[in-house]
């Protein structure tokens, strides 16, 4: 006996919506069952208490098959439902900096775009200038020479940096590296050695002070 599974659209004439006098029927197991009257082959699926789908309708004769059409609704939605999981959705999340920020407020920025990215996001900069900053070019310039010098290895700018007004937007994302689905992978083991090496450093300035 058959299951009730929810039906979408059909996408298929189905029983007594096909057409032809005679059809190619194809069985429940898959196997080619032969050419006969579409009644027959009604009859057929009828008895087993099944569908009887067309599935090439442009072929000569047509070509119908035994199966459960509600259950391979349901099955063709789960598919596309884990396609739709499976699909990479990437994102544009933002951090704002501003020119006259500390080396220690930039720093945690930067772990924080590297999170990003290893998430396999692109990030947006948004760059705030106030009263004099607009005037001295050359503060941006420092700024943003100093984040990039940090994100080298795995950022790369995808759109340069425009000022309008006292705001300034630029994005970028993750370096595209050799290796495809690895790429991800490899971006993040970047990230932790340089935050590793850094870390390093930082304990032979402490060994080497008095």
């Amino acid at each position: 006996m058959r299951r009730d599974y929810p039906r979408k659209k059909k996408s298929h004439r189905i029983n007594h919506e096909i057409r032809a006098q005679k059809v190619r029927v194809i069985g429940e197991d898959k196997r080619q069952v032969g050419i006969m009257h579409i009644k027959e082959a009604l009859v057929l699926a009828q008895e087993k208490g099944l569908d009887l789908v067309e599935i090439a309708p442009q072929a000569n004769p047509p070509v119908v098959r035994i199966m459960d059409y509600g259950k391979f609704l349901y099955e063709e939605h789960k598919k596309q439902q884990e396609a739709k999981k499976k699909q990479k959705q990437i994102k544009v999340k933002e951090v704002q900096l501003r020119p006259k920020i500390d080396i220690h407020d930039l720093e945690v920025k930067v772990r924080k775009i590297k999170e990003f990215f290893e998430d396999g996001n692109k990030v947006k900069i948004r760059l705030r200038l106030r009263g004099r900053e607009m005037g001295k070019p050359e503060l941006v310039e420092n700024l943003i020479e100093k984040l990039m010098e940090r994100l080298e290895d795995i950022a790369e700018i995808e759109s340069p940096l425009k000022i309008e007004g006292r705001i300034g937007i630029m994005l970028l994302g993750p370096k595209k590296v050799k290796g495809g689905k690895n790429a991800k992978a490899k971006n993040k083991e970047i990230s932790s050695k340089k935050i590793q090496n850094n870390g390093e450093g930082e304990d032979k300035e402490a060994e080497s002070l008095p």
